[in-house]
Parts: structure tokens; sequence; C-alpha cells
């Protein structure tokens, strides 16, 4: 199903946003926007809708199989402002968004599909599941100078560390079950990345409801949905594996020239597993057995 902008899709959303859970994909360039997109029909999402640029060409079989709607994704926060837009329009709807070569991770996603993990936290009282980012990069540069290659993924072993997220509220405390994250190449080159980039969590995957906010560092406006856990005991977070960190630093000349090679003493290989990713501490399992 194609729509020639956001409002005629909102406009006709009965099939696609009746139920959930839905994937909301965004191709800012022509990067793996094919293998991303089968990443997250494979994981389970009901409906998956790509906002995308005209010159986004895909094959018909798997085109057959989303829904796309034509989109401006160069405009000034443009992610953000679908997302709320989405959720003004299906309150009640569960959904995940995120960037083309994103690969949305969970603990023991290989044999359990994504709507089971959605129905598992909503009996946890969760309405939002904590993301980390983790970069991926190609471990030969000159073989893969974009520095995207699902053959030849690496990421950071170790390197990651979080600080209390300060409370402006509160005379600057911190807040309660929140932390800043940090880690991969947005911490090993943080030299050519703005600050208010450099954190690796978003909440990536929530229910949306009446009057809910996201905001443009990818937290919202309903503090709760921001925790990485309930009061009671831990909840399961994911991993959203991202090229995207290092596909801009290889496309801006200012950091392109400098650094010619990602890999470094704790780089280890991408095995495109869940396991790997908890055995690293990257993502928790909770009470999801």
């Amino acid at each position: 199903m194609r729509y020639d902008g956001l409002s005629e899709f909102l406009a006709e959303r009965r099939t696609t946003l009746a139920k959930g859970p839905l994937a909301l994909i965004m191709a800012e360039d022509l990067v793996e926007v094919d293998s991303t997109l089968r990443h997250h029909i494979a994981a389970g999402f009901r409906s998956v809708v790509l906002l995308a640029p005209p010159e986004v060409v895909l094959p018909a079989p798997l085109e057959a199989q989303i829904t796309r709607v034509t989109y401006d994704v160069f405009a000034e926060g443009a992610l953000v402002s679908a997302v709320n837009r989405l959720i003004a329009a299906a309150p009640g709807l569960w959904m995940f968004y995120g960037f083309n070569a994103e690969y949305l991770f969970f603990p023991f996603c290989e044999t359990r599909s994504i709507r089971d993990l959605i129905a598992f936290h909503t009996e946890e009282r969760r309405d939002a599941l904590l993301t980390y980012v983790i970069d991926l990069y190609a471990g030969d540069l000159h073989r893969h100078p974009s520095a995207v290659a699902l053959e030849d993924a690496f990421l950071d072993r170790s390197g990651y560390y979080a600080l209390g997220r300060p409370d402006p509220a509160n005379h600057g405390h911190p807040r309660e079950r929140q932390l800043d994250f940090f880690g991969g190449l947005r911490w090993r080159f943080e030299e050519h990345i703005p600050p208010h980039r450099r954190k690796i969590d978003r909440i990536a995957l929530f229910r949306a409801r009446e009057g809910l906010v996201l905001r443009p560092d990818f937290t919202f406006s309903d503090e709760e949905y921001n925790t990485y856990a309930c009061p009671w005991h831990n909840n399961i977070t994911t991993a959203l594996c991202s090229f995207r960190t290092a596909k801009a630093l290889r496309a801006n000349p200012g950091s392109r020239f400098d650094i010619p090679n990602f890999r470094w003493h704790n780089s280890t290989e991408f095995r495109w597993h869940s396991q790997q990713l908890m055995d690293l501490g990257l993502m928790e399992p909770g009470q999801w057995f």
C-alpha cells in the first residue's frame, strides 16, 4: 500500500493502525533499506510502515508486505514529528520507530516474536522499553568505505557507561530509575559528535496514549516511560544495532579523513544473535524467560 504523504496515510489508517505492534522505519538514504524492513517483518510486527523519499526503490514482493508513505525525511525533526502524529492518531497502539540500517533485537528474539515480548511486558504493567543503540561498523573500511557491511559487522564489547539523569525541577538531583547511557563510536569519537547526540539510549518501543509526546532526545513527556525498570524489579531492555553513527562519521568530511579504521582492541565481530548482546550486558532479559 502506498500513500502520498503522512496526512493521507493517517486519514485512511483503519487497517494499518487497527492492531499493533507497528514498526515505523524512516529511510534517510538508500543504504540497507531492504534488510531493515525484512528484519522487522521477521520480528513479528503486524504492520511495517516505511517513510521514504520517492527515489527509494524496493523489490515488488517486499513492497507488497509493507505500507509505504512518501515523506520529507530531511525536514528538521522528521522522525520525531511523524511519531508524534502517529501517537495522536492511534492511542493504545504499541509501536517501534527507527531508521534504515538499524536492527531491533530483544532477548531470545530468535525463538519469540515481538508480540510475545509486548504481551509479557504489558502484564508487567509497563508501557515502554528502554533501548540501547549499539553502534555497528564494518571491520574493513577499505572494502566497505561507507562503514556498512552486514557480513563484516563489528561492535564494541566494552566502553559503555551510565550517568544519573539530572532533574531540573529537583535542583538537578538524578531522576528516579533514569540514566543517560554512553559508549560505542559516539564515545570513542566524541570530538566529532555534538554533545546532545552522544547518548545511546532511546525509548524506541512503547504504547501510544493520548497526550503523550516524543521529545527530540528520544525520551517522552511522561517520565515513567523513560525509566529502565519498574520500582519492584528489573525489566526487559532491548538493543538497536545500528550502522547510523558509522555512516555519518564516514559521510562527514570533517571526520572521514580523521578516522582510518573503527576497529580497536575491544572490537568484536557481531554474530547477529541476541545471546551475544546479553552476554556483553548490552540488553537485559529481566523476568523474561
